[in-house]
């Protein structure tokens, strides 16, 4: 197990996919303690001082006017905990818990949140226990922060609520109890400060990101192996009409088309004497769309890396200057436009695949056998398959409807424009599953194509993706059963396995461009 320090408002991608992926051990750096203190003093003046501080010694949202004595400022935090747990729907995977816990424990070490110590090494001995707190997935709208989702996941750091344990729900408590971990008793501000935030949507979006990765890397590889199935042209790849052009992500995709079919003994043979003048732009438009698409994701990538360092609790605390200062970094509104963005890049990537599967199967564009079978008629090949690559290309459109333009009040209008954030990124993962289902749809059809090509080779890295495909696929003789082959080739896009290729070439930019 590794263990990785937290720096607070230092977390790089490559932390963040190490906190997503496994259970590495967490620690805060003891610079990071000095200013903790700090704000945590601050607050504590003001709660043992008489002048009204929001968060602190006042009610919360409409009821901020309602002042609350000393003696009730720990019940007050435990109610506001309690009252804000009302998230319905699905538990948030482990992944996303683990983002988000590692998230919220550095945003409250920046020191500019007036908590104890004790609360951020609770949040991260949770973590480090591999314990998963019980949050439902639903009940944000992104502003004051995820505060139902955060709400759960504090609940269960008190030793309330539930915990997942082997995706087996138990008691919080518990749970505690069996890892040592003493429950959470909270204390002025506290539970505002863990429940402020954007935490649960960054975790989202960011498990998007990271989910969405070998997808898009699957989808470069497999349009590679459609262009030469379909004895395309390499002429728009050429780097110098993306020079001219200038847009970074499709320079970057035509250098990944250049190095995936560098070899190939297909491009080779109608070099010479082709009589397609142009292609379709499924095929030759591949730079201009999918690079259009990584640059979106990459600044989303960017968007998420700040979110994901940010304080984005209320009121802040400023201890060099003594002061709290309310604000409102809690609302998620670049979450939103960032995730909303995301979805569009997905929908893109699955709907051009569509097409490509739609030139593949008509013999008039593709110049394969109709629906690619020998004997069309007796057998409709892949007639219907693309027909359900259609089916989810258009709920991707749907899906794709930009969830940061809906607002509505909340808290009798004093939270009256909010951001949707947590929607916009969970949204996304239903966009995924479909364009990989789409992709291994195109990546059977491809492959198939390639059959009647032979006895011509493919180049080395495509034609490795073609022999892993065939090892538990084989060719498309006659009409079978075709389900089971579609979801093996679409696990094969979502676990890396198509991407891996892509990523056994040297020389190749990243993909993402961490900020």
């Amino acid at each position: 197990m590794t263990h990785l320090t937290l720096n607070p408002g230092h977390l790089s991608l490559d932390h963040l996919q190490s906190i997503h992926s496994s259970v590495c051990q967490l620690s805060l750096p003891e610079s990071a303690r000095v200013a903790i203190r700090a704000s945590h003093a601050l607050v504590k003046a003001a709660a043992e001082g008489d002048a009204p501080v929001y968060g602190v010694n006042t009610g919360f949202g409409k009821l901020a006017n309602k002042r609350i004595s000393k003696d009730q400022l720990a019940t007050l935090q435990r109610n506001l905990i309690r009252s804000h747990c009302v998230g319905v729907g699905e538990p948030l995977a482990a992944p996303i818990m683990r983002v988000m816990m590692a998230t919220k424990a550095a945003s409250l070490a920046r020191g500019y949140s007036g908590c104890r110590e004790l609360v951020i090494d609770t949040l991260l001995a949770v973590h480090n226990a591999g314990l998963v707190p019980c949050v439902p997935s639903q009940g944000s709208v992104g502003a004051s922060g995820d505060l139902a989702p955060l709400a759960h996941m504090t609940l269960a750091l008190m030793g309330e609520g539930d915990m997942l344990v082997a995706d087996k729900r138990v008691p919080a408590l518990q749970a505690l109890q069996k890892a040592g971990i003493t429950p959470l008793e909270l204390q002025a501000k506290e539970g505002l400060a863990l429940i402020n935030g954007t935490q649960t949507s960054t975790a989202l979006a960011l498990h998007a990101l990271l989910s969405f990765e070998p997808v898009l890397e699957a989808a470069l590889v497999i349009g590679a192996l459609t262009l030469d199935a379909a004895r395309g042209s390499d002429g728009p790849f050429d780097p110098r009409i993306h020079a001219v052009r200038g847009q970074p992500g499709q320079i970057d995709v035509a250098q990944y088309y250049r190095e995936l079919l560098k070899g190939s003994a297909i491009r080779q043979s109608h070099a010479e004497g082709d009589d397609r003048v142009q292609d379709p732009y499924c095929l030759r438009c591949q730079p201009q769309v999918v690079g259009a698409c990584l640059d979106q994701l990459r600044h989303a990538a960017r968007v998420l890396l700040i979110e994901a360092n940010a304080v984005t609790d209320n009121p802040l605390v400023f201890a060099d200057g003594g002061a709290m200062i309310s604000g409102g970094n809690f609302h998620a509104e670049p979450v939103a436009l960032a995730a909303d963005g995301m979805a569009l890049a997905i929908a893109e990537v699955g709907a051009i695949a569509e097409r490509r599967i739609a030139m593949l199967i008509d013999a008039g564009v593709s110049r394969l056998p109709p629906f690619l079978t020998a004997d069309a008629g007796l057998n409709s090949g892949f007639m219907i398959a693309h027909v359900t690559a259609a089916a989810l290309a258009s709920e991707n459109k749907s899906l794709a409807h930009p969830a940061s333009v809906d607002s509505l009040p909340t808290s009798a209008n004093q939270e009256d424009h909010v951001s949707m954030a947590t929607f916009a990124a969970r949204r996304l993962q239903s966009m995924i599953s479909n364009t990989a289902n789409i992709l291994g749809i195109e990546l059977l059809a491809a492959a198939q194509g390639i059959e009647f090509l032979r006895p011509l080779q493919s180049s080395n890295a495509l034609e490795a993706v073609h022999a892993a495909l065939r090892k538990d696929v084989p060719a498309h003789h006659v009409d079978r059963y075709l389900a089971p082959d579609i979801a093996h080739a679409s696990l094969m896009v979502r676990d890396g396995s198509v991407a891996a290729v892509l990523r056994s070439l040297s020389g190749l930019p990243t993909l993402w461009i961490p900020a």
